[in-house]
């Protein structure tokens, strides 16, 4: 098979001879418990796809050390979605024909829209990395998230540019896929209710390499603040940009302007950067530092937002299904809707979890600044609903 094809199996974390889990069946105890991995390895998705991929890897690896779940090893598969919506469709619906327990991914919201149907109509619980308000609003009861959902991040952010920043007008600049325009359609109401004008509105494209136009128009704009809602490379590129047109207002950003590949790709066009995060191994809580440990050593590079979801969605796995006593695909969604997940509960959870009924996670998380090349957080933000 060819690299392009989207039903490659990119790596098989944990081959073995026995057959297969078939649902409704009797099963033997050797049996493994088939997760598919649909999730971006190649596109432009490939730095989160890659960051996921090792996360749910180091997870499989602790948990089948420590006898499976339900004294059953895990046997997970990974399928490149090439960042792509008909490809993720494609194995998506590979993943369902193969009868995965749980499919895994992929990250990027577009291709969540384009594929869950798939997975709702054959009910399969679906745990995806995406944080785009919308496909958690479509009654989908399979659909669960790893992210906060951006419609929750937007008012944390708003009240900081208002009372921290003190910012009367905001430029804002979004790539135009549904990631960025959910969170641009969530960010400006939000600024508009506090009174911040919108100086700019600035869409950009998916993969594009050249920002200089754009950081003219920010520039142009005078704003207070900035605020950028871009995919992790492209977020860098326009850092290197801004700092080239020395354009010395606050840069605001979510966790994608704060992630680790950000940091390293801006290098110094990072410093001073702010904002609101969900996860990051430098959270002042002692299993982030023992995961990004561990990550650090297996993979040799820091671990982003997405390794901790990849690693923290196996563990739900895991735990939903003990709770429910059985490997039973309705019985797993209908626990995990409402359900809670403690660190004291299940250290491999990393924080404490809340998942509302209709897929979304609740949880603390963090304002942040780079300073010297590093996130240092500022503040830890309460859950919503605890």
């Amino acid at each position: 098979m060819t690299k392009t094809t989207c039903s490659t199996a990119i790596a098989l974390t944990t081959s073995l001879a026995a057959s297969l889990l078939v649902l409704g069946g009797t099963a033997q105890a050797a049996d493994p418990v088939k997760l598919i991995d649909v999730i971006e390895l190649s596109g432009p998705g490939a730095p989160a796809g890659t960051n996921w991929k090792n996360g749910v890897d180091l997870a499989v690896k602790e948990i089948n050390a420590k006898g499976g779940i339900l004294g059953r090893p895990i046997a997970v598969t990974h399928y490149d979605s090439q960042t792509n919506p008909g490809a993720t469709r494609a194995a998506v619906q590979r993943a369902v024909d193969e009868d995965a327990y749980v499919v895994l991914g992929p990250i990027f919201s577009g291709p969540i829209s384009a594929s869950m149907q798939i997975t709702q109509r054959a009910g399969v619980p679906q745990i995806v990395g995406g944080e785009a308000s919308a496909f958690t609003k479509q009654g989908n009861p399979y659909i669960f998230r790893t992210s906060l959902n951006q419609a929750d991040a937007m008012p944390k952010l708003a009240n900081y540019l208002r009372d921290e920043v003190k910012a009367k007008s905001v430029a804002v600049v979004w790539v135009n896929n549904d990631f960025g325009k959910g969170g641009r359609d969530a960010m400006i109401p939000e600024l508009q209710k506090r009174g911040i004008q919108v100086a700019a509105d600035i869409a950009t494209e998916s993969g594009q390499a050249d920002f200089a136009a754009d950081a003219i128009k920010v520039k142009n704009a005078n704003a207070d603040a900035v605020f950028v809602y871009l995919n992790e490379e492209e977020s860098a590129r326009f850092l290197r940009a801004a700092r080239q047109q020395a354009i010395a207002k606050p840069v605001i950003g979510e966790t994608t302007l704060l992630g680790a590949k950000v940091i390293e790709l801006a290098g110094e066009a990072a410093n001073g950067v702010k904002g609101h995060v969900g996860l990051l191994v430098d959270a002042p809580k002692p299993g982030f530092a023992a995961f990004g440990k561990t990550y650090q050593d297996a993979y040799g590079f820091t671990s982003d937002h997405n390794g901790i979801k990849g690693y923290t969605a196996v563990y739900t796995v895991k735990t939903i299904t003990e709770r429910v006593g059985k490997f039973d695909r309705e019985a797993f969604a209908k626990t995990l809707h409402g359900a809670r997940i403690d660190v004291a509960q299940e250290p491999g959870i990393l924080i404490d979890t809340k998942w509302l009924e209709n897929g979304d996670v609740d949880r603390e998380s963090f304002l942040v600044e780079v300073t010297d090349g590093k996130p240092v957080v500022k503040a830890t933000l309460p859950m919503i609903n605890p």
